[in-house]
């Protein structure tokens, strides 16, 4: 890895697998933020997430490593499916991995519970026959 590059191709490739799997599952659209937050992460993180081009349907899943500090910023549309416990739940499954030093699957983890906690519920189809 580059000096200062936080993810191995590897890794980075297993976290874009999982926004695409999550953004599958929930209908939502997740996105990743690694790096220093200065100084504080959660008013770095909702910049962030008001910055994107459709925050209302948005998940970031911000982390700073150095301060060892985690968000999730949810839009609009996503508080709707996501509850805070939701979230929490979440967090907590990232920050084992993180103590564990793996940052690259605990975001993974994340990414994928989150995605499984706003899934879509299955829609039944009926045809009406004329």
């Amino acid at each position: 890895m580059p000096a200062g590059e936080p993810f191995s191709a590897a890794e980075r490739d297993d976290i874009e697998q999982a926004v695409k799997q999550a953004e599958k599952l929930s209908g939502l659209i997740f996105s990743v933020y690694v790096g220093n937050a200065d100084p504080e992460l959660r008013s770095f993180a909702e910049r962030q997430h008001a910055s994107l081009p459709e925050p209302e349907q948005t998940v970031l899943v911000a982390v700073d490593p150095a301060a060892r500090s985690l968000e999730i910023v949810t839009g609009e549309v996503a508080q709707r499916v996501l509850s805070n416990e939701d979230c929490r739940l979440a967090a907590l499954a990232m920050t084992s991995s993180f103590a564990e030093g793996d940052l690259a699957g605990g975001i993974r983890a994340g990414l994928l519970q989150l995605g499984e906690h706003a899934r879509r519920p299955a829609t039944l189809h009926t045809e009406d026959h004329v």
